[in-house]
C-alpha cells in the first residue's frame, strides 16, 4: 500500500500542516543553531526521513524503478531544489538570522510561485496580481533592510537574510515545477526517489563540514530529539502533504496556505525563544500579506 493512501485527510488540512511543521523546524534550527551546524542538521534530517520513509515506499520504488531511472533528470531536479537547496539554505540563514525573519521571508513564498509562474509558463496576471507581487516584494525588502532603506545602497544586509531569501526562491521554483512531476510515478516512490537522490550531495557537505570545519555533533538527547522532529514532520509528512495538496489544488492556490508559516512561527519564536516583533516586522508582514490578498481576490473573481 503507497503511502499517500494511508494517510486520509482532508486537502485543506493537507495545505495547512506542513506551514505548521516548517514554523516549528525553523524556530527549532536558530533555537539550537549554535548546537547543531547547517550542514549536520540537514545531513542528519534527511537520513533519518528516508529511513523513516523506506518501509512504506520500498515496494512501489522497486516496482518502479524502470520508471524512476527513466525519469532521473526530473526527479534530479525535484531532489536538489526541494531535499538538498531548500533547508540547507534555510539553516544556513538561522545561523545569524532570527526565526521570525524567517517565517516572514518564508511568507512571500505564494507571490513569488506567481512570479515564477508568470516568468516560466506564461501563466497570465492581471494588474492586481502583479501589483500583489510588487507590494510583497516591498514587504521583503522591508524585512530585509529592517527598514533602513539606505541599507540598499550600502550592502550591509544580513548575510543570514539573504540565505533565507535563497531558500524561499528555491522553494518557490521546487512548487512551479511539480507540474513536471512524473504522473506515472506514485507519490510514495517519487517522495522516496528525491530524498535519496537528494542525500547524496549532502554527503560531501557534511564531510567538509566534520573535517575542514570542525562541526562535530554531540548526539545528546536535545540534539537527537530535534533531528527526530525535523525528520518526521517537516520532512516526512509535510511533503506528502504538500505534494498531494498541489496536486489537488496546484502550486498558486496551495502556495497561499505558506502565509500561515509567519502566524505560526511568529508565535513560536515568541513563546520559545524570546524574540520580539520589531516595527519592520510589522509594515513587511502587512505588505506581503497585502499583496497574497490582492492575488487571491482577483483568483477568486476570475475563477
Amino acid at each position: 500500500m503507497q503511502l499517500s493512501r494511508r494517510l486520509v485527510v482532508p486537502v485543506s488540512l493537507l495545505a495547512i500542516l506542513p506551514p505548521l511543521f516548517w514554523a516549528g523546524n525553523f524556530v527549532l534550527a536558530r533555537a539550537m543553531h549554535a548546537e547543531i551546524s547547517p550542514a549536520a542538521l540537514s545531513f542528519w534530517r534527511w537520513s533519518l526521513a528516508l529511513l523513516v520513509i523506506l518501509p512504506f515506499v520500498y515496494k512501489a520504488m522497486w516496482t518502479q524503478r524502470a520508471l524512476i531511472r527513466q525519469h532521473w533528470a526530473v526527479l534530479t531536479l525535484f531532489a536538489v531544489l526541494g531535499i538538498t537547496n531548500y533547508n540547507t539554505f534555510a539553516y544556513f540563514g538561522l545561523q545569524t538570522s532570527p526565526a521570525t525573519n524567517g517565517v516572514l521571508l518564508a511568507s512571500a513564498i505564494p507571490l513569488i510561485i506567481l512570479a515564477l509562474s508568470f516568468l516560466i509558463f506564461q501563466v497570465r496576471l492581471s494588474r492586481l496580481q502583479l501589483l500583489g507581487i510588487v507590494l510583497s516584494l516591498a514587504g521583503v525588502l522591508v524585512i530585509l533592510t529592517e527598514g533602513r532603506p539606505t541599507l540598499l545602497t550600502d550592502m550591509t544586509w544580513n548575510r543570514g537574510d539573504l540565505w533565507l531569501l535563497a531558500a524561499s526562491l528555491d522553494w518557490a521554483l521546487y512548487s512551479v515545477f511539480l507540474r513536471w512531476r512524473p504522473a506515472d510515478i506514485s507519490p510514495g516512490a517519487f517522495l522516496g526517489a528525491i530524498i535519496a537522490i537528494g542525500v547524496i550531495p549532502l554527503i560531501p557537505l557534511y564531510a567538509v563540514d566534520v573535517l575542514w570545519w570542525g562541526n562535530r555533533l554531540a548526539m545528546n538527547a536535545a540534539n537527537i530529539s530535534v533531528i527526530a522532529y525535523v525528520a518526521v514532520f517537516p520532512s516526512v509528512l509535510a511533503y506528502v502533504f504538500w505534494n498531494r495538496a498541489v496536486q489537488e489544488l496546484g502550486p498558486n492556490r496551495t502556495g497561499q496556505y505558506i502565509h500561515l508559516m509567519p502566524l505560526f512561527g511568529a508565535a513560536m519564536a515568541i513563546i520559545f525563544l524570546g524574540e520580539r516583533l520589531q516595527p519592520f516586522h510589522g509594515i513587511g508582514a502587512l505588505l506581503i500579506a497585502t499583496g497574497i490578498m490582492l492575488a487571491s481576490f482577483l483568483r477568486t473573481k476570475n475563477t
